[in-house]
């Protein structure tokens, strides 16, 4: 057999795909598919970063100013004003604390829920799995959550050397709790930014419904009032109604992480339930808070397993309602 026949017969079998079985184009796996186009995602992240400062002279700064300003604030009128009216140590801490996962979530719920009509152009010239456009808010939302835990950092620590209680140290236990309560909103935000995002294609309206219901998260959580306030005043079933907000949970890991170790022993105080006027210590948190949030983890992936498959139904539908 000659040179180029040999030849010939390899590009042959180079090119002969009969034994590769055939399947949709349109089927991947999912958010599995999305993190194996890690360049892809990475790529999605960064031009939304750009997008969000572009034109701007201080860029990346604003990520820090915003928070700073924002934590000043907090102090100014809660730490300062009000003082310790409302029996809870390093109030603008406890605040501040919540702020940084309530905004992140709400955050990655709305940028989900807007992200595929925001790069109908992308997703109409590119071929790549849809599930990339809410995954990548999610991460662009925890960029941006970074700096607040920054500031929040270096004011546990200012706190312990100016106030009158201990200096902060962390502890294992704290940034665990802390790690959960980021994993937990993760989760949870990504899986409802996945329904969301391909619902609010079919119906425009959907993403002012979701503006009106992220409007009320800040205040189902125990970060502007303190937790004793709804383990005191709530029957309980709605007690318990209430802990079963994914949210709540979250803003009492990251408090356990970051507010606690700045008052410990005593954080916070109530009246006594007795009536006689006097003020005793009142619950810093849930009890049974860890275990709580790790069952409220697995609910979260089974939410998300869920917001998959929604997703994979109505996707089909999306090219031609963009």
């Amino acid at each position: 057999m000659s040179q180029q026949s040999a030849d010939a017969r390899q590009v042959e079998v180079r090119h002969d795909l009969a034994h590769v079985a055939l399947a949709p184009p349109s089927r991947t796996s999912g958010v599995l598919e999305v993190f194996r186009r890690r360049y892809l995602l990475r790529l999605m992240v960064r031009r939304e970063i750009k997008a969000r400062y572009a034109g701007t002279a201080f860029g990346l700064a604003w990520s820090y100013i915003n928070p700073l300003t924002r934590f000043l604030t907090f102090y100014a009128v809660f730490g300062l004003l009000l003082g310790r009216g409302l029996g809870i140590e390093n109030f603008a801490i406890h605040l501040f604390a919540g702020m940084v996962l309530v905004n992140y979530f709400t955050e990655t719920v709305t940028a989900g829920t807007r992200s595929l009509l925001s790069n109908k152009g992308v997703i109409s010239k590119m071929s790549m799995p849809r599930e990339m456009f809410p995954v990548a808010s999610m991460l662009v939302s925890l960029w941006h959550a970074i700096p607040q835990l920054i500031v929040l950092v270096l004011a546990c620590i200012i706190s312990g050397w100016w106030g009158d209680g201990p200096l902060w140290v962390p502890d294992a236990v704290g940034m665990g709790a802390a790690l959960l309560g980021f994993l937990l909103i993760m989760v949870y935000g990504t899986a409802f930014g996945l329904m969301f995002s391909c619902v609010n294609v079919i119906f425009r309206d959907f993403q002012r419904i979701v503006q009106t219901f992220i409007n009320m998260v800040p205040f189902t959580a125990p970060m502007m009032y303190p937790y004793w306030i709804s383990y005191q005043r709530f029957p309980a079933f709605w007690h318990e109604l209430y802990l079963a907000n994914p949210v709540a949970e979250a803003v009492q890991l990251i408090q356990r992480g970051f507010w606690y170790p700045t008052c410990a022993p005593t954080c916070a105080t109530m009246p006594n339930p007795n009536g006689d006027g006097t003020i005793v210590p009142a619950p810093e948190f849930a009890d049974h808070l860890y275990t709580r949030g790790f069952i409220m983890l697995a609910v979260g992936v089974v939410l998300l397993l869920v917001g998959q498959w929604v997703f994979a139904r109505l996707e089909k539908s999306i090219p031609e309602r963009l």
